[in-house]
């Protein structure tokens, strides 16, 4: 299987607009972050795309991608689903409804935000979406084993997901002993860090990855989620610790 970093920024992307700090202005492309989005190619060559934000079609576009057969949401703050409108071309192309995996919540928040996809009778060009709500247990689809990793971003639950010995979590502050369990001596865990110092009330901080890193023991770990007050790309990596890295648009790993 394989993972793309499609977006590895916060909501507001890198650069911010109106900011001439020395990340917004670096001419580095691993300085330019989309909104957070990866897509997950399995063995038989499906895609599942895990969240959608408003970079979606500029993603797909760059990155040479041509179908999505699910999406997976992990929870429904604008930046990671309002993209969702764009995959009217897909929806087209394949004459049917995109089926969206999501937690209850975030299912009615999509119904509320488009629903204009879930009308009986729909305005000719409207996109069509088949939710499916899930829960904290593992689930099957497209024959690939997910299972949902649950965390705290602020007061809301976010859902992470694990396929094989792979997890991506995004938006999160805090992880609960049960839910660390799932993640205990992974390959690669991706895990959200908004920016180096400052405790931040959602999110994790720089501190927050490394001590997650130490306790969860996995292979590798890349952080995503970056804003630009996390500093320059080539300079940042060098200094995390071993087995860390900054992940960046456009980055595949392979597991």
């Amino acid at each position: 299987m394989k993972l793309k970093f499609l977006g590895t920024g916060t909501s507001q992307g890198v650069p911010v607009i109106g900011c001439t700090c020395e990340v917004c202005t670096s001419e580095n492309p691993k300085d330019k972050r989309f909104r957070s989005s990866v897509m997950i190619t399995t063995e038989e060559s499906r895609k599942i795309l895990i969240d959608c934000g408003p970079d979606f079609r500029e993603q797909m576009l760059l990155n040479h991608e041509n179908n999505v057969d699910i999406a997976l949401l992990t929870h429904e703050h604008n930046d990671h689903v309002i993209g969702l409108d764009d995959m009217r071309p897909l929806i087209f192309k394949s004459g049917k409804d995109m089926p969206i995996y999501c937690y209850h919540r975030v299912g009615q928040e999509i119904k509320k935000r488009f629903p204009y996809a879930f009308t009986d009778v729909r305005y000719p060009g409207a996109p069509a979406f088949e939710l499916h709500e899930i829960e904290n247990k593992p689930f099957k689809v497209l024959d690939t084993e997910i299972t949902p990793v649950e965390v705290i971003h602020y007061k809301i639950t976010v859902f992470g997901y694990k396929f094989k010995n792979l997890a991506y979590i995004t938006d999160a502050n805090f992880i609960s002993d049960t839910e660390k369990e799932k993640l205990q001596n992974l390959d690669v865990l991706i895990l959200n860090c908004i920016r180096k110092f400052d405790p931040h009330p959602a999110h994790f901080v720089l501190p927050d990855v490394i001590a997650l890193f130490k306790e969860l023991k996995p292979k590798k770990l890349f952080l995503t989620h970056i804003s630009h007050h996390l500093g320059l790309h080539d300079i940042e990596d060098k200094d995390l610790p071993e087995g860390m890295h900054l992940a960046y648009d456009g980055l595949e790993i392979e597991f």
